[in-house]
């Protein structure tokens, strides 16, 4: 009979694992890049207020510039989405825009709580990028 070590044959190998968190990570890091990609380009630059339902308007380009992803190897997940920008009260602007809610604004150079109505654009850009994952992962382990 041939001699060979059985457990060669098991996919719980070091080396087969080790191939398998490369190219996690790879794929979701280019999963998080295209996401940050399409919500950055649906942001667009103007000076009024976008209608309500479809992404934010970008009018000091804070939220545009501070959209970033990254990749969690503990959990094995690609975190996207804007930093929390906190000078001048703006820590929770981004989730107001994503989801809405009641929120400081700034209206005449005057503070005052105001129900700000969704401009979601990082839900969307989601869930247009979602349908090429399946693509990404195809082939991609060697």
């Amino acid at each position: 009979m041939i001699g060979f070590e059985i457990t060669k044959l098991f996919f719980d190998r070091k080396a087969v694992i080790g191939k398998v968190d490369k190219t996690t990570r790879k794929v979701l890091s280019r999963f998080g890049a295209f996401v940050r990609r399409t919500a950055k380009s649906s942001i667009r630059k103007r000076k009024k207020p976008s209608p309500p339902g479809t992404p934010p308007s970008s009018h000091v380009g804070l939220l545009k510039k501070f959209i970033f992803f990254g990749y969690e190897p503990q959990k094995r997940s690609v975190v996207i989405g804007p930093v929390r920008l906190t000078q001048n009260n703006r820590g929770e602007a981004p989730r107001l825009l994503e989801y809405g809610g009641m929120g400081k604004v700034i209206q005449h150079g005057l503070p005052r709580i105001a129900n700000i109505r969704a401009r979601p654009f990082m839900g969307p850009a989601f869930e247009k990028e979602l349908p090429q994952v399946p693509a990404m992962w195809k082939n991609s382990i060697k």
